[in-house]
């Protein structure tokens, strides 16, 4: 299964249900291009678990600043629509695999 694109007017509804990683991420931005093919990796190999959504702040100012989203890449772990976990910055596979279970 590969990323989900998400926008301003999809956001709500798209990490309504479940568990939803969302990177907020930019097309200039070099350590979001680093941990684009890590998040399509997991995106994979857990899509039984989580669902990875892609925002660019760019195009959504909207939904990025009304998670206070300053650094890019961010990404929010939503579960049922609710925030649950915050990274910023690149992170390992490993990491990140290690939040997915923890949360789902």
């Amino acid at each position: 299964m590969a990323t989900v694109k998400v926008t301003d007017q999809s956001f709500k509804e798209q990490t309504s249900k479940g568990l939803v990683l969302v990177d907020f991420w930019a097309p200039w931005c070099g350590p979001c291009k680093m941990i684009g093919p890590v998040l399509e990796e997991l995106s994979d190999d857990m899509s039984d678990k989580v669902t990875i959504a892609k925002l660019n702040v760019d195009e959504n100012q909207q939904t990025a600043g009304q998670y206070g989203v300053m650094s890019i890449p961010t990404l929010l772990f939503f579960k049922d629509g609710e925030v649950v976990d915050q990274v910023v910055g690149f992170q390992p596979k490993e990491a990140l695999e290690a939040r997915i279970n923890h949360h789902a």
